[in-house]
């Protein structure tokens, strides 16, 4: 990651989220920065520990206990994320779902090892599986689940969720200039033109091309890290929640939006929609922009397909591994 500018960086991290979380900003111009960067951390524990699938006292996990027997009143930024969320899953017409854990079970990526479940294990599945079986009340602050064996999950967006809270402690402390990190899939960019690097899906060492984002934020959805191979076929974590299959057909997708958790969302929506629809969603909402890597045949290693950024805004780099970009900003 780089700043548009040679002064020097500070660079302040801490392992969350299985992963490593960090807050770079530069040092001259915040001398407190440290002490400030390092109390803001304290934000994505919080975060963790409320979104936790899988911890005993997290409020997903209360939720998930009794939802489905009474309604159960929601921390008031929590349930600003679930209506997000709610609003998302019409937008896309099903493609983002938060109720899909039983998806991800029933292919065996809870307990990391992929296998193909039998048509019966996944109609089974699938009952406890849209958004129409949430209900949100406004007024009370409150979730119910409409069918028993329904459970949500927020992983898909709880490493942007925790970057906007970090982001708003810092800017609360009076520093204005800050580049987040949530491990390699999250960035919120404040103050200042940030460049990021867009990672290749087939080659993680090396760059698609490079970002520049200023008071935005970036997620990225990839299956390359969370896959298995079956009979020469491989599949992927990430379902399309209207089907219960494996998505195929794209490689990742990178999204701008005005904040962190909704990139992670879109990120995660847009994958799961594909090229066209992706595009077409970029095309009607304003601030949003993708990058998304496509599988490419005819001696091509993938397609690059782009839609609401600027030009000045994404630089690919040099074509060569084959790779091509076609454009619809």
């Amino acid at each position: 990651m780089e700043s548009n500018n040679e002064e020097m960086l500070f660079h302040v991290s801490r392992p969350a989220m299985a992963g490593e979380f960090e807050v770079c900003f530069p040092a001259e111009r915040y001398p407190h920065g440290t002490v400030v960067a390092i109390d803001a951390l304290d934000a994505v524990e919080e975060v963790e520990q409320q979104l936790s699938f899988f911890r005993p006292g997290s409020e997903i996990h209360r939720i998930n206990l009794l939802a489905a027997e009474q309604p159960v009143e929601v921390e008031p930024r929590l349930f600003g994320l679930l209506q997000t969320a709610m609003r998302l899953f019409d937008e896309t017409e099903g493609a983002y779902d938060i109720t899909a854990t039983p998806l991800w079970e029933v292919w065996g990526f809870a307990e990391r090892a992929g296998r193909v479940p039998a048509e019966a294990e996944l109609a089974e599945a699938r009952k406890c599986v849209g958004g129409h079986l949430i209900e949100l009340n406004a007024s009370a602050r409150t979730i119910r689940f409409r069918n028993p064996g329904v459970r949500i999950s927020l992983g898909s967006v709880g490493k942007g969720f925790a970057l906007d809270r970090c982001g708003e402690r810092l800017l609360e402390e009076g520093l204005e200039e800050f580049l987040l990190h949530g491990d390699q899939s999250s960035v919120l960019a404040q103050g200042r033109v940030w460049e990021i690097g867009v990672r290749n899906p087939q080659n993680p060492d090396r760059r698609l091309g490079t970002l520049r984002l200023c008071n935005q934020a970036l997620g990225t959805s990839g299956v390359q890290y969370q896959s298995f191979e079956h009979e020469g076929h491989r599949f992927g974590h990430l379902f399309d929640p209207r089907t219960g299959m494996p998505v195929e057909g794209v490689l990742s997708t990178t999204v701008i939006a005005p904040q962190a958790a909704l990139a992670d969302m879109l990120s995660t929506a847009l994958f799961v929609m594909g090229p066209q629809k992706a595009l077409d969603y970029c095309a009607t909402h304003a601030n949003i922009g993708v990058v998304m890597v496509t599988p490419c045949s005819a001696g091509k290693a993938a397609e690059i397909s782009v839609a609401g950024i600027a030009e000045d805004v994404w630089t690919p780099v040099a074509d060569e591994d084959g790779a091509g970009e076609k454009s619809d900003r």
